[in-house]
């Protein structure tokens, strides 16, 4: 088809996109087409902004790195992560879900550790926290035998692949759920933090005079063939940005209650006061046990 006019343009894409041999792509890249030539019409496109918008997408992938996944801090930053997570879960996005973001910081392989056992692998100053969560399916059974993957930001606000300080696979770990479906460890407080600025996710956040900072909170990976992966996180209610994370990840659903203890821990009398105590119980649902690709190595 010969084009003659703009108007010309989106029929002949769309019709070579039809094409396509396999029916969810096909159905995807026609609705892609249709979406996206609708928005350069909406906002009539310059050319000099059509270079810069390739320009981005070329810094964005250059970025990418061991340490680092601007793509994935971009998806987040445009609420198009949360929003793809809450649509395939919690009964299409109409229940609440225990599922949550992946985010970027995310590794294979973290260090089997026995329930009870400690998480903190080097010198990390903070509070004591002790975790005891449970895993059950959706009729509140409870799941024996899953493997369950947390890691967590610093005292300081820094994951152990980002910063020289800490020992390797500081603050990870992969526990096994009990037949009561529990699992429990220590570690220490983890706070809020920035998400990296030095690259466009940044440069947009100052564009939209937004602050760059993600609430405090705990991932978990939950693995148990017969179930979905559940990806999780478990925010702190009185973190002060709670209402407002910069990358539209926190739910009520997964809002928890990490209790101060000013007075001495019951069990442990080497263990400083103030203290923290964390208690979650996570959701699995019914489907095929599919590991993501980790973001970074």
């Amino acid at each position: 088809m010969l084009i003659e006019r703009q108007q010309d343009v989106t029929p002949a894409v769309l019709d070579v996109m039809k094409r396509t041999r396999d029916p969810r792509m096909r159905d995807i890249m026609v609705s892609l087409v249709t979406h996206l030539h609708g928005f350069v019409r909406d906002v009539r496109l310059t050319e000099a902004e059509f270079r810069d918008a390739t320009a981005i997408l070329n810094e964005i992938g250059a970025l990418a790195s061991d340490t680092h996944n601007e793509f994935v801090l971009m998806a987040g930053s445009l609420g198009v992560s949360s929003l793809v997570c809450l649509l395939n879960n919690g009964d299409g996005g109409n229940t609440e879900t225990s599922q949550s973001l992946l985010g970027p910081f995310w590794r294979l392989n973290s260090p089997r550790v026995e329930n009870g056992g400690s998480i903190v692998r080097s010198d990390t100053p903070g509070a004591s926290l002790f975790v005891s969560a449970r895993v059950i399916d959706g009729g509140g059974r409870p799941i024996e035998g899953a493997e369950v993957d947390v890691w967590h930001s610093s005292p300081v606000g820094l994951y152990e692949n980002q910063d020289p300080e800490q020992a390797e696979m500081n603050l990870r770990g992969k526990f096994t759920t009990d037949a009561d479906g529990r699992f429990w460890f220590s570690s220490v407080m983890m706070v809020g933090y920035p998400i990296p600025t030095d690259g466009v996710v940044g440069r947009l956040l100052e564009a939209q005079n937004r602050h760059p900072m993600r609430p405090a909170h705990l991932h978990a990976l939950i693995f148990k063939p017969g179930f979905k992966v559940l990806i999780s996180q478990v925010y702190d209610r009185t973190d002060p940005h709670i209402e407002t994370d910069v990358q539209f990840g926190v739910t009520k659903a997964l809002i928890g209650d990490f209790v101060r203890h000013d007075e001495p821990h019951p069990s442990r009398p080497d263990v400083a006061s103030p203290w923290y105590a964390l208690e979650y119980t996570y959701v699995m649902e019914p489907g095929e046990p599919v590991l993501p690709r980790a973001p970074i190595k």
